[in-house]
C-alpha cells in the first residue's frame, strides 16, 4: 500500500472504520532494541531509618508483571491494533530473552527473525511501583553496537522480507541496533525499493536517518538535534524544520507531552493538535504507540494530519492505563467519536 497525499483532517467514524479495517491486511516490520519491562509493586507506609528514601513493602502474592518493551512494545501495539507484526532484533541467550519470546509469541508476533545472543543480556527494565507511583528503575542493559556479522545478519533478514511488508518502524533505543556506518546502507536500500520507514530517533544517531519516511522526536530530542537545550513553540518548528531539511523526510512529528503534538511538512505550515484532556497514570512506552498508530494509518490509507489525529488519539488512550499498554481498535473507535 502506498500512503497518499496529505488529505483533510477530520476523521470521521466511517474513515476510522475503513482504516482499521484495512489493517488486516498490513503487514509491518519492526527492527530496533528489544527489552522486557517487569514492574515490582507494593506498598509504602514509612522512610527508611537507614536513608531518606522509602521503604517499599513487596506483595508477595502477586508475581512481577512483565510485558515486551522497547521495539517490542511497538510490534504489541501493532498487533493490538490488527496487523499482522514481525519483530526483528536480539536478545540475550537468557531466561528474561526467553521470557520476552514467549509474551511476543503469546500476543500474537512473529519472532522467527529475532536471535539469541550468548555473552549480551537481554535489556531488562524493572520499576517498582506503590500506590500507583513508580519509586524507582533498574536497568540491566549492554549498550554498545551489535557486533558486524550480527548486525549483517540481523539487516539482512529485514531486507529479505522487505518486499512483503507494507512498511517499516525503527524503535532506536540506543541499545546497539541500529549501528552508525551500517544503518545508513540498510534505509538507502529500503528506500530505493520504496518502503515506507517510520524511525523513532535518537539525537546520537541522527546522522544515521536520512532517507526516512517519517520521524518521531520529542520536544527535547528535537531541540537537542540543532543544539538547543530549550525553547517555544517558534523554536520546536524550526528545529523539526532542520530536521527534515538535513534528513530529507517527507515529515516529523514532533510529541510535545501535555501540549499534544506538531506536524512540520515540506513547504506547508506546522499543524500543532493539543492532546485531549485525560487523567494520566503512565506515560510509559507512550511513544511506542504513537509510532505504531501513526504507521498504520498511513499504509491503511490516511493523510498526515488524519493519520497524527490517530496518533494523537491513542497516545491519549494508552497513558490513561497502567504499565505498558496498548490500544485496540474499539478504543481509538470510542476515543476519535468523542473527538
Amino acid at each position: 500500500m502506498t500512503p497518499p497525499e496529505n488529505t483533510p483532517s477530520t476523521v470521521s467514524p466511517t474513515a476510522t472504520a475503513r482504516w482499521l479495517d484495512r489493517l488486516r491486511d498490513v503487514r509491518i516490520g519492526v527492527l530496533g532494541d528489544l527489552m522486557l519491562d517487569r514492574f515490582l509493586r507494593g506498598r509504602v507506609r514509612r522512610i527508611s531509618p537507614e536513608a531518606p528514601v522509602p521503604i517499599v513493602e513487596m506483595d508477595g502474592s502477586r508475581d512481577p508483571l512483565e510485558r515486551p518493551g522497547g521495539a517490542a512494545n511497538v510490534a504489541a501495539n501493532l498487533v493490538a491494533l490488527g496487523a499482522r507484526t514481525t519483530l526483528f532484533g536480539v536478545t540475550g541467550h537468557d531466561d528474561d530473552g526467553a521470557r520476552l519470546l514467549r509474551l511476543c509469541e503469546r500476543a500474537g508476533i512473529e519472532t522467527r527473525a529475532v536471535t539469541s545472543m550468548p555473552g549480551r543480556p537481554t535489556t531488562v527494565k524493572t520499576r517498582v511501583v506503590a500506590q500507583g507511583q513508580q519509586i524507582v528503575r533498574l536497568d540491566l542493559e549492554v549498550t554498545t553496537p551489535l557486533p558486524g556479522d550480527r548486525t549483517a545478519a540481523l539487516y539482512g533478514r529485514l531486507l529479505d522480507a522487505a518486499p512483503e511488508l507494507d512498511a517499516v518502524i525503527v524503535s532506536d533505543y540506543a541499545k546497539g541496533v541500529v549501528v552508525p556506518g551500517r544503518f545508513e546502507g540498510l534505509l538507502a536500500e529500503l528506500r530505493e525499493r520504496g518502503t515506507f520507514v517510520a524511525i523513532d530517533p535518537r539525537v546520537r544517531h541522527m546522522g544515521s536517518y536520512a532517507g526516512a519516511s517519517v520521524v518521531t522526536p520529542n520536544k527535547i530530542e528535537v531541540l537537542l538535534g540543532v543544539g538547543r537545550a530549550a525553547g517555544d513553540a517558534a523554536d520546536t518548528e524550526t528545529a523539526a524544520r532542520d530536521w527534515l531539511n538535513r534528513l530529507g523526510c517527507a515529515a516529523v512529528l514532533v510529541t510535545l507531552g501535555e501540549d499534544g503534538m506538531q506536524l512540520v511538512l515540506p513547504g506547508k505550515p506546522a499543524v500543532t493538535m493539543p492532546t485531549r484532556a485525560v487523567e494520566v497514570f503512565d506515560v510509559t512506552g507512550a511513544g511506542d504507540t504513537v509510532i505504531a498508530a501513526l504507521t498504520l494509518a498511513r499504509v491503511a490509507g490516511a493523510g498526515w494530519r488524519d493519520a497524527v489525529t490517530m496518533a494523537n488519539a491513542a497516545a491519549g488512550i494508552v497513558v490513561g492505563k497502567r504499565g505498558t499498554a496498548v490500544v485496540r481498535p474499539a478504543d481509538l473507535r470510542r476515543e476519535l467519536a468523542r473527538r
